[in-house]
């Protein structure tokens, strides 16, 4: 069983910056594919990042790629979200949530909230005009 918390969420000012945290209980941090979701009031949760185990590869909802970084330091089993330019319509709760990497044959699965097997309890991000 995988514990995450996620922090670093508050109030930031459209164009403002926040990065964001997901600590991880496991040891085996490192095979897990992690991926972040956000959700807005009334909206579905929705697929924002995700990096491969090593962190070879990352991949972006459209609408915030080049303005938020995912990234990962396995030594620390820490997972980051560094989000820049941000914009009211980014108001949500973030969570961070963890897939065994052999759950991810297909690219298209790392947008797949169903392939990721943990979930954080999700921090909130509100972002003001």
């Amino acid at each position: 069983q995988v514990q995450l918390v996620e922090s670093g969420g508050g109030l930031v000012q459209a164009g403002g910056s926040l990065r964001l945290s997901c600590a991880a209980s496991e040891r085996t941090f490192s095979n897990y594919v992690m991926g972040w979701f956000r959700q807005a009031p009334g909206k579905e949760r929705e697929f924002v990042a995700a990096i491969t185990w090593g962190g070879g590869s990352t991949f972006y909802a459209d609408s915030v790629k080049a303005r938020f970084t995912i990234s990962r330091e396995n030594a620390k089993n820490t997972l980051y979200l560094q989000m820049t330019s941000l914009k009211p319509e980014d108001t949500a709760v973030y969570y961070c949530a963890a897939g065994d990497s052999r759950g991810f044959y297909y690219s298209s699965s790392y947008y797949y909230r169903g392939a990721y097997d943990y979930w954080g309890q999700g921090t909130q991000v509100t972002v003001s005009i």
